[in-house]
């Protein structure tokens, strides 16, 4: 007999990101030269002094049960880079260090969100914004945007999607997939709008800040009237090159943190020791430590701009920050290459795969299905030769 899984379970979308990166990954066990532009994953090692710091907690045995909410040095480094870099204000009460951000993000939605509440999503928004909503019982409300205003949510549209049943939005910048950065004026136009409704809750991730090609970052809890209503979601795998290591943390209001720490209690407990303590070197050292993997981000985004601007068909902008593109790939639906038609940016991006040996992910995932994400953190060798490859392969 077959097992009679959940309606939760079967309603529950696999990640495309993940889905696209184990694919490209058994193409190359089978001897296939695939190029992955589909996971967004630093191709730098961890910094030496960041494993350092986790040998040292090794030699001092933290090897037991960590605190559900974190350990309290841990929160304190967390506590001093959250005042040095953005300027916020938070008790160590606020702060609970997760399994990762994605838990930090599902924690919050999980103790905010009724049955039936609206989340707005604007697009292109993270695959599992989506996902997490559907999981906690909340109705996904996508507000679209576009490639011709860089990806970015203006006011009106917040206004105009903001209803009774609206209880969160769930806002990223730099966006992962488009790499948009909002600016202090913009987060300010769209705060004196989330200042009117005040049942609405503003889950901001911040996981690309260091990431950031644009100048100072701008975080959404420095809107002061706002603050109480703004849980801050950060982390180290993007910046720090710590995918791995499985640690990111929110800063929020008291109540809301408590709650997190209630519900991690029943699900995962606290996170790896042994990584709480390698990233308090991570965040004291700060972004001066990481320039050179920030300088040489910037330096594939310059490459890979220029690649895509030399692909007819492709619309492009320029992203300011995190390490993806988010064209525009409309222009080759209904047209036929090599015997394949393209209806649409998933069967794009299943072409280029078969056929140039190039995984990306289809902008369907993200709520953008006209466009396609291509990840820029990988060798500028290996990039090249990818576009070089997508080229070849839609020649008009």
């Amino acid at each position: 007999m077959e097992p009679q899984l959940s309606s939760r379970i079967k309603t529950l979308s696999t990640s495309q990101t993940i889905a696209m990166a184990e694919r490209a990954a058994e193409l190359k066990e089978s001897g296939l030269d695939v190029i992955s532009l589909s996971l967004g994953e630093p191709d730098f090692d961890t910094p030496t002094y960041i494993v350092d710091a986790a040998k040292k907690a090794m030699d001092q045995k933290f090897f037991k049960y960590p605190p559900v909410v974190g350990f309290k040095d841990t929160r304190e480094a967390i506590v001093r880079k959250l005042k040095r870099d953005n300027n916020l204000d938070y008790d160590v009460n606020q702060v609970v260090v997760s399994n990762g951000s994605k838990q930090s993000i599902f924690n919050a939605a999980m103790v905010l969100v009724s049955p039936g509440d609206e989340v707005l999503l604007p697009s292109p928004y993270w695959v599992s914004y989506y996902e997490i909503t559907k999981l906690v019982g909340g109705r996904p409300v996508t507000i679209k945007t576009t490639i011709e205003n860089d990806f970015k949510l203006t006011p009106d549209q917040l206004e105009a999607a903001i209803t009774p049943r609206t209880k969160l939005m769930i806002f990223n910048t730099p966006s992962n997939p488009s790499g948009s950065v909002y600016s202090k004026a913009e987060l300010a136009a769209l705060g004196k709008v989330l200042e009117k409704y005040p049942q609405v809750y503003i889950i901001s991730d911040e996981i690309y800040e260091y990431i950031n090609f644009s100048g100072k970052f701008a975080s959404f809890a420095e809107i002061s009237a706002i603050k109480d209503r703004v849980i801050t979601i950060n982390g180290v795998s993007k910046a720090f090159a710590m995918t791995g290591w499985r640690v990111g943390y929110m800063a929020a209001h008291p109540k809301i943190a408590k709650a997190c720490v209630k519900i991690q209690s029943q699900v995962t407990s606290g996170a790896n020791a042994i990584a709480q303590k390698a990233i308090i070197a991570a965040l004291d050292g700060g972004k001066d430590k990481i320039q050179y993997m920030i300088d040489a981000f910037d330096e594939r985004r310059q490459l890979v701009y220029k690649l895509l601007k030399d692909i007819p068909g492709f619309k492009v902008n320029m992203p300011t920050g995190a390490f993806y593109f988010f064209p525009d790939v409309s222009a080759f639906f209904g047209k036929t290459f090599n015997g394949t038609k393209i209806n649409n940016a998933t069967d794009l991006s299943l072409y280029l795969l078969e056929e140039a040996r190039v995984a990306t992910v289809t902008g369907e995932a993200f709520g953008n299905p006209e466009c396609l994400r291509f990840s820029y953190a990988t060798g500028k060798e290996e990039l090249t030769e990818a576009f070089k490859r997508v080229k070849n392969a839609l020649k008009f």
